[in-house]
């Protein structure tokens, strides 16, 4: 007999040789339908694995990550048995679960068509009704090269070749399929109830720009129909938000072929992106912050300093000046540190918060620029807090509070990852322990449930990373929190004390939009780009109806100017409904339409672009009602 402890704590008693399955069956009916993969003693196996001594064990289904995980990572190998069954030829290279889906890689003569994807997954539907049973073998070094190899499978006996000598190798088979494999999957391909192919594109093999270009297909799984449905739905309402197109079309931003990944920002965007500023900077002088400047490109001995040049360089762009080397910011801290250090501080200053709106560049590859979300030039909202060691607690729990603040502001629910030591990094394990422990105190002081993000941090600390949620569910990482005692000790970061001495400060990095740029990009996807009132670029346009209505219409725009309100006249000799129409499409907030009733009462009446028609006021009740609308931030 072995013994089972479940996640509850409980203990269960079966014959040796039990399989998975059968436990998860016997815990109940519904956890034996729905169970997808188990983790024995925290490793991930199959329902078939078999039990034959102690162990702790935890059940996942579609719920679960690990669950979702194979359950998309077998359905790419349902993909990958289909493209065999129909192209013979093609030869495979990976398929792994990607977040919201899967992808498989093939090398065919061919590009795929969206006719062929149809074909494809047509034959995907057919082998999810045959059920088949997806077994689990392992095999030698020489008796996999021999398969792969005699398959004519060069990318599988490519990444066999690679493995350590010590590592078991596995392959799974569904019916005549096989692959290489580590696992875990699903029971059989039955489960597999709802799939979807949503496209195809190139990808290198393993990423490289030397290797061959391959054929990717993505798609996506779910247990359910409904499931794969209401997917479905959002991505298609993700297309109708996407930045890049709205951007285009109200007038916001541009990326020209002058300068890939390096944005424009047009009139209207640059109202948009001023309006975050200011609110940025009214909000951090409230709390004791001072702004900096400092400059763009700086000399190359100052990033060896700083650890950029070892850890960062193949993110950096260069240039020589007087024939010595510079390197152009990828990250404002060195010139934060500099500013720091430009006078000696006493321990009554502390701490100093240094607050910049830097813009740094950063290498990017081609392929994986993305309108401003990825982009290689991009404006940091940073800020550098020089404080004692007793004050890193109340520090960091302040930057939670303004993060907390400013996500509430637009209406962002958010998650919170304590990120830990990267293998690439500085320092010792003791200065990285007492970092890491001091983000964790912090939280735990603050009462924030937060998930551990292994080998994440930055090479020169432990950060806190807030992971912001949109209306569609997306998750977006923008604000950290990265404590740091190693940039003060490599650039001799002082202050004098009480007792006279100088002494080492702490140091904090940290941002809340992260990137202006990227939350630009994600605001205009989250709202639609019908932006708040007092984000909007054009916050009110006044419609007369007729050509004797515009000298009233004047008068409006005049008193509404004297407010500062965003305020456009549309005084087009077309008809008014073509006014509103055009008006919505520009996802203005407020379109007051002005007659002879309007003119002889001083009146206006109101339309708003989602309420509609909110009938007539008076143009001070409007002033009033609007102004206390941007002063509160208001989003509805």
């Amino acid at each position: 007999m072995v013994r089972v402890t479940l996640k509850d704590g409980s203990v269960r008693e079966y014959e040796a040789g039990t399989p998975l399955m059968r436990v998860a069956q016997d815990i109940s009916p519904r956890l034996g339908r729905e169970a997808l993969v188990a983790a024995v003693n925290g490793r991930l196996v199959d329902l078939s694995h078999a039990l034959y001594e102690d162990a702790t064990v935890e059940f996942y289904t579609f719920d679960d990550e690990p669950g979702r995980d194979a359950f998309r990572h077998s359905a790419a190998h349902v993909l990958a048995q289909a493209v065999k069954r129909l192209f013979p030829e093609a030869r495979l290279a990976i398929g792994p679960a990607i977040a919201g889906g899967f992808y498989y890689d093939f090398d065919v003569d061919k590009p795929f068509t969206p006719e062929d994807l149809e074909k494809i997954e047509r034959e995907m539907q057919a082998i999810v009704k045959e059920d088949l049973p997806i077994r689990r073998f392992e095999v030698s070094r020489e008796e996999a090269l021999e398969r792969f190899s005699a398959a004519g499978e060069k990318y599988k006996v490519e990444l066999i070749n690679d493995l350590p000598e010590e590592a078991v190798i596995s392959c799974y088979q569904q019916g005549e399929f096989v692959d290489l494999c580590a696992g875990p999957h699903i029971p059989s391909t039955g489960r597999l109830k709802a799939l979807k192919l949503t496209s195809v594109a190139g990808a290198y093999w393993r990423g490289d720009e030397r290797n061959k270009m391959l054929q990717r297909i993505y798609g996506t799984a779910f247990p359910k129909k409904s499931q794969l449905e209401e997917y479905l739905f959002r991505l298609e309402e993700a297309k109708r938000r996407d930045h890049r197109k709205l951007g285009a079309e109200l007038d916001l931003f541009s990326i020209q072929e002058e300068g890939p990944g390096f944005p424009f920002f047009h009139p209207k965007g640059m109202v948009l992106r001023n309006q975050l500023e200011q609110f940025w900077r009214e909000e951090h002088y409230k709390r004791g912050y001072q702004e900096i400047r400092t400059p763009i490109i700086l000399n190359r001995s100052l990033w060896e300093r700083s650890g950029h040049w070892e850890h960062y360089r193949e993110n950096m762009y260069f240039t020589r000046i007087d024939g010595t080397e510079y390197a152009i910011k990828p990250m404002n801290c060195p010139g934060g540190i500099l500013v720091y250090k430009s006078r000696l501080h006493s321990y009554r200053e502390l701490p100093i918060r240094l607050a910049e709106l830097g813009l740094v560049h950063r290498h990017e590859l081609s392929g994986v620029l993305h309108g401003l979300m990825r982009v290689r030039c991009f404006t940091q909202d940073d800020a550098h807090i020089f404080m004692l060691p007793s004050q890193i607690r109340e520090e960091i729990i302040g930057v939670i509070d303004l993060v907390d603040y400013f996500y509430s502001i637009f209406g962002f629910n958010y998650k919170v990852e304590l990120s830990t030591r990267p293998e690439k990094s500085m320092g010792s394990d003791e200065i990285w322990e007492m970092a890491t422990t001091a983000l964790e105190e912090a939280l735990k002081a603050r009462g924030m449930d937060y998930k551990v993000n292994e080998g994440d941090g930055a090479f020169y600390g432990p950060k806190i990373d807030f992971h912001l949620e949109d209306c569609l569910g997306r998750t977006w990482q923008c604000g950290t929190i990265q404590l740091d005692f190693l940039m003060p000790e490599k650039f001799d970061l002082t202050y004098v004390g009480e007792d006279g001495q100088k002494h080492r400060p702490v140091m904090i990095h940290r941002v809340i939009f992260g990137s202006i740029e990227r939350f630009i990009g994600i605001l205009t996807e989250h709202f639609a780009g019908a932006f708040p009132t007092w984000l909007a670029p054009v916050q009110v346009r006044v419609l007369p109806i007729a050509d004797r209505h515009a000298d009233y219409a004047r008068q409006v725009v005049e008193r509404l100017e004297r407010e500062n309100i965003r305020v456009e006249l549309d005084a087009r000799n077309e008809k008014v409904n073509y006014k509103i129409r055009e008006a919505q499409a520009q996802k203005i907030p407020y379109m007051l339409v002005v007659g002879d009733k309007e003119a002889r009462e001083g009146t206006v009446a109101v339309r708003h672009r989602a309420r509609g028609d909110q009938g007539a006021r008076p143009v001070e009740e409007f002033v009033a009602g609007i102004l206390e609308e941007i002063r509160t931030k208001a989003i509805g």
